[in-house]
């Protein structure tokens, strides 16, 4: 089953969540280059890439697998920001932001995943 990811909210929410993303981690510490800003980096793209990989799938179950690893990454985005910030790298008002949307963005996919979950036939 063809799935077009550009029609998904969650899709929408990841994508721009990564763009801010990359730009509030470019004034981090030289020392983080390879560190922390490029976890929260490769986390944040991992969401859009999983939502995007698990449309091109042909099972329901596949699907469902990636939707779900794009979860676990997009929490991980919110738990790395709140570290970023504690550690001086970005403001808190930049972090707040930030972390409002990765949640905004993991209750729609978990909203998602629950929707597909509910609407699967048992074979």
């Amino acid at each position: 089953m063809a799935r077009n990811h550009r029609e998904l909210v969650a899709f929408a929410l990841a994508d721009n969540l990564v763009i801010d993303i990359y730009k509030a981690t470019e004034a981090f510490a030289a020392s983080e280059r390879y560190g922390l800003r490029a976890q929260l980096r490769r986390a944040a793209a991992s969401v859009p890439v999983n939502i995007v990989e698990g449309a091109s799938r042909d099972g329901e179950g596949d699907y469902l697998r990636f939707l779900d690893i794009a979860f676990g990454s997009c929490r991980e985005v919110v738990y790395l920001l709140d570290l970023s910030h504690r550690l001086g790298y970005i403001e808190a008002a930049t972090a707040r932001a930030l972390m409002d949307r990765g949640e905004r963005t993991a209750a729609t996919l978990f909203m998602l995943r629950r929707a597909l979950r509910a609407s699967a036939v048992p074979r």
